[in-house]
């Protein structure tokens, strides 16, 4: 009998070639709950030599466990400062007001840095758009976190197994989502979303910066 000829491959719609063709992509892998941590925390912002770009909806002083046994948790603005400290430039842009031991934290971070020749306040910027319900963690521009999860203990995995929210991102070093995301950072950073937004009663002053000094 002769062979059957091998199925043909489904065309794609006009859409899916759209996409294809206009769309960012990449390879990425699967975030889940208390993969949030490692990833993202530990192996991510923690690694980071020369910026860190986060958004976040909701910002706290959420605690890092220590790696070791028995060591003390340290707050994750702690984990700024040692990166202020090595010269790595952070942008924080959320939506909320940091929580007040955030706040603490981040002005003792910019007051020593004010003090510290190589390493200038504006290494630490934050800065707020109330709209803004988006989180992704990218660092230095190589590898980034995108998904659910905010900027907490209880989104990033760092609290107790029966304690943390039910969270799920991806995690990429794809070039081409990388950019996809830092053009939405940029232009929001900048505020290039500002002009036309309708929601100056719950924003009257855009990209408000708090006084960390």
């Amino acid at each position: 009998m002769p062979k059957s000829p091998p199925p043909a491959s489904p065309r794609l719609t006009e859409f899916e070639l759209h996409v294809l063709q206009t769309q960012h992509a990449g390879h990425c892998e699967l975030i889940v709950n208390e993969d949030h941590f490692p990833r993202v925390v530990r192996e991510g912002m923690g690694k980071a030599a020369v910026s860190l770009d986060i958004m976040t909806a909701d910002f706290k002083a959420m605690l890092i466990p220590s790696p070791r046994k028995g060591g003390k948790a340290k707050s994750v603005v702690e984990l700024f400062r040692t990166l202020a400290r090595k010269g790595v430039e952070i942008r924080i842009l959320h939506a909320g007001t940091p929580s007040g031991p955030a706040l603490v934290e981040l002005k003792k971070i910019c007051a020593e840095a004010a003090d510290i020749h190589d390493v200038p306040p504006a290494k630490l910027t934050i800065r707020r758009c109330p709209r803004l319900h988006a989180k992704a963690v990218v660092i230095d521009s190589r590898a980034m976190y995108l998904g659910s999860a905010n900027l907490t203990g209880a989104g990033l995995g760092a609290k107790g197994p029966h304690k943390r929210n039910i969270e799920m991102g991806i995690w990429t070093a794809a070039p081409s989502l990388i950019e996809g995301v830092m053009e939405q950072f940029n232009a929001l950073w900048e505020g290039e979303r500002c002009r036309k937004c309708q929601r100056k009663d719950v924003c009257p002053v855009p990209l408000e910066e708090p006084q960390l000094i």
